[in-house]
């Protein structure tokens, strides 16, 4: 690159030779070679190098990031020969951008310009809050890379700051250490304020959850503002209340909020107060879900369930399951007929089907009827790619309770 972030100028290519007949996935467009699939590498590879895979038999099969210290050992950028220098990632970054901005200019602030392989850049997250970026980098062949990316947002979007939040779990399989602090431009606040279709939040870019803020809930949150008027609203899991400020927005009677953090009820009522809707009649409850969900009366309308992440592995999708049902469960005794419940998971091992099964038992043993509405997931700005499944870790049911 002319930046002098990799140089593609080599030779050649390191090369990794896939196992007979395990090059499929990859001829499908699937982003992700395990390290059980690969047959040899043809010389020694450092985390991060880019290199080219090859099928057993000689066909070349795509240019990616190789990681041989990782699980997964080869992330696929282009199953083409062509030049990998700057221009080749401006192009996705600007591309991503094209796909947002007729869906997003205007109606919100904060939205993600990058998602990782739904983008096609696996292992680069960027997201927007105003005139603050936050770069969230998760592979090492990305890590390599970073500074070409802060190039080019800069260029493209003239930010603020660019700031950097790679603290997630999974670079550690990568063999990174966890990474934080501004990369670009002035200092910034504790708090970022957004506006999204006219509810504004405050958000913690350098603490909070994720990269600050559930940006992947906008559409459900207004979902649940539609329906909100009129209603006594229960906001179980809540964080900051973004579902609760859009259902106080949409006219919601009453809100009960509920978080095992005091510091997330805290920006809560800051979150009501800024929007003003401290008027509205509402609780904080700080407590354990599981537990506070026992003590109440069933007397809600609505009911938002949003846990965090049960089974950041597979191994612990059985624990899991458990825990999604017994929460399910409780919000189903705590609905008055022709009650909403949205019930989420954020476990990328959650799939449709099982998740589904774990709510149906969840109604069965509640003993209540319910009809399931709809599915909810992925805003405009969480693309996922066909041809990665795992990249759809939102699900969403909204069921009618009988």
């Amino acid at each position: 690159m002319g930046s002098g972030y990799w140089d593609l100028n080599m030779p050649h290519l390191p090369k990794i030779i896939l196992k007979k007949g395990r090059e499929k996935p990859l001829l499908r467009g699937h982003p992700w070679v395990f390290s059980g699939a690969v047959e040899r590498m043809e010389e020694p590879l450092s985390p991060g190098d880019m290199g080219e895979a090859y099928s057993s038999g000689g066909e070349f099969l795509g240019i990616g990031h190789l990681n041989p210290q990782s699980q997964i050992v080869f992330r696929l950028l282009t199953s083409r020969k062509e030049e990998m220098g700057d221009s080749f990632f401006r192009d996705r970054i600007m591309s991503a951008l094209r796909l947002r901005r007729p869906w997003l200019d205007g109606a919100t602030q904060a939205y993600r310009i990058v998602n990782g392989e739904g983008d096609f850049l696996p292992g680069l997250i960027v997201d927007r809050y105003g005139d603050v970026f936050v770069i969230q980098v998760l592979t090492a062949g990305m890590e390599r890379l970073k500074g070409l990316f802060i190039e080019i947002l800069a260029d493209a979007f003239h930010p603020g700051s660019i700031y950097e939040r790679s603290d997630a779990w999974t670079r550690r399989e990568e063999g990174l250490p966890e990474a934080r602090g501004l990369l670009f431009g002035k200092d910034i606040a504790d708090r970022v304020e957004i506006e999204e279709r006219g509810c504004r939040f405050r958000v913690n870019v350098k603490e909070g959850q994720k990269t600050g803020f559930y940006l992947d809930q906008r559409e459900n949150r207004h979902r649940v503002g539609a329906i909100s008027r009129g209603n006594r609203i229960l906001d179980i899991c809540c964080y900051t209340g973004a579902f609760s400020v859009c259902a106080g927005r949409g006219g919601a009677k009453e809100l009960t909020l509920i978080d095992a953090s005091q510091e997330a009820l805290d920006r809560a009522e800051e979150h009501l107060d800024l929007n003003h809707l401290e008027t509205i009649p509402h609780r904080m409850i700080r407590g354990d879900a599981f537990e506070v969900l026992r003590s109440l009366r069933p007397d809600y309308d609505v009911a938002i369930l949003d846990p965090p992440p049960f089974a950041r592995k597979k191994g612990n999708l059985p624990k899991a399951a458990r825990g999604y049902k017994d929460l399910n469960l409780q919000a189903f005794r705590l609905l008055r007929p022709e009650g909403l419940l949205f019930s989420f998971s954020c476990s990328h091992h959650m799939g449709w089907d099982l998740f589904q099964k774990v709510v149906f038992a969840a109604a069965v043993d509640a003993g209540r009827k319910v009809q399931l509405l709809g599915r909810m997931g992925h805003p405009i700005d969480h693309p996922v790619s066909l041809f990665h499944p795992e990249g759809e870790y939102l699900k969403g049911l909204m069921c009618r309770v009988g």
